[in-house]
């Protein structure tokens, strides 16, 4: 008898989890096992490359660069805790991931999504006060507001998602297939033998919704005045279109994928091809980890200046 039909009496007993994403990949796993490493790769590369560039280079050490370092070290955490699992599974003809594992996973997708919405909103501050307020721009983003800036972006979610993953280990689970490429606390929430187990898990799921959607109003606040200030002034043009569209052009991208998920969540969507289901629920790890370094790299002056230097000097050592 397998793990799989095996009818779950207590979360003691649960000990794998079956994830059936990648059922009806076999024709062309060796294909989309290739595609994956070789973009992991690019990932791993282009975000390295702008935290080696902002670390290492002393004149970028200010409040909007730190936070992008903050921003693509965010990629880097929540790629890491889905390629490699990803990448085992094409090796592999079975799916399955254990039970710690699964809650581990599921801790790491869900604070990623709310660490980047939370440093979106960082950002966009950063943005309000540099272009609206001037002024007052340094006497506000000290080293030590920024630090602390990062510390809510990144320790809060970790609060909110180890409470919400607590109380999801103490669950009676009866089954053990997981219809996705990876864990997510609300799919391991279905496995619940009892619904009304569940319940105080939905109110705190709920209340992390409602916190993370409200920096939705803020972000839109921001740039209302963002927009406002920047059409009296060439100059605040310029620069909302090298510092401010980056932003913009992630918050869009992370919009996108968040309603995709959410449609794919509230509806199932379970007409739709298993390979545009993937697609959906990969959405997170596809676009923004390598959209945001290179449309930052590109846009922003210094640090396409810096990788610029770089392949140059390193073209003219070559030549020597």
């Amino acid at each position: 008898m397998t793990s799989s039909n095996v009818i779950m009496d207590n979360v003691s007993v649960v000990r794998i989890f079956i994830l059936s994403g990648l059922n009806k990949t076999n024709d062309y796993r060796v294909t989309l096992l290739t595609f994956t490493l070789l973009y992991y790769c690019m990932i791993l590369f282009f975000n390295i490359s702008i935290i080696m560039i902002i670390v290492l280079d002393a004149t970028l050490h200010e409040p909007m660069y730190i936070l992008l370092c903050s921003f693509c070290m965010n990629g880097l955490y929540g790629t890491t805790g889905f390629y490699p699992k990803f990448i085992f599974d094409l090796f592999s003809s079975t799916h399955q991931i254990s039970y710690e594992w699964c809650l581990l996973q599921a801790f790491v997708m869900n604070s990623y999504i709310c660490c980047e919405l939370s440093i979106l909103a960082v950002m966009a501050f950063d943005r309000y006060l540099a272009i609206c307020r001037p002024l007052h721009y340094q006497s506000v983003m000290t080293k030590r507001k920024v630090s602390q800036l990062i510390c809510f972006s990144w320790f809060t979610p970790f609060c909110i998602l180890s409470i919400n993953i607590l109380m999801t280990s103490r669950l009676k689970l009866c089954g053990v297939n997981i219809y996705r490429l990876f864990c997510v606390n609300w799919v391991i929430l279905k496995l619940a033998c009892n619904e009304t187990d569940t319940f105080s898990n939905n109110i705190t799921a709920y209340f992390t919704i409602i916190f993370y959607m409200s920096h939705g109003p803020f972000i839109i606040w921001t740039y209302m005045h963002l927009i406002r200030t920047c059409v009296k002034s060439k100059d605040d043009r310029v620069r909302f279109m090298q510092t401010c569209v980056p932003h913009l052009v992630s918050l869009v991208t992370f919009i996108v994928a968040v309603l995709f998920d959410f449609m794919h969540k509230q509806f199932g969507l379970t007409d739709l091809p298993q390979s545009f289901q993937n697609f959906i629920a990969m959405e997170f790890f596809l676009i923004p980890p390598v959209m945001n370094p290179l449309v930052y790299g590109f846009k922003l002056t210094k640090i396409r200046n810096r990788i610029l230097c770089f392949f140059f000097f390193s073209e003219r050592n070559y030549r020597h």
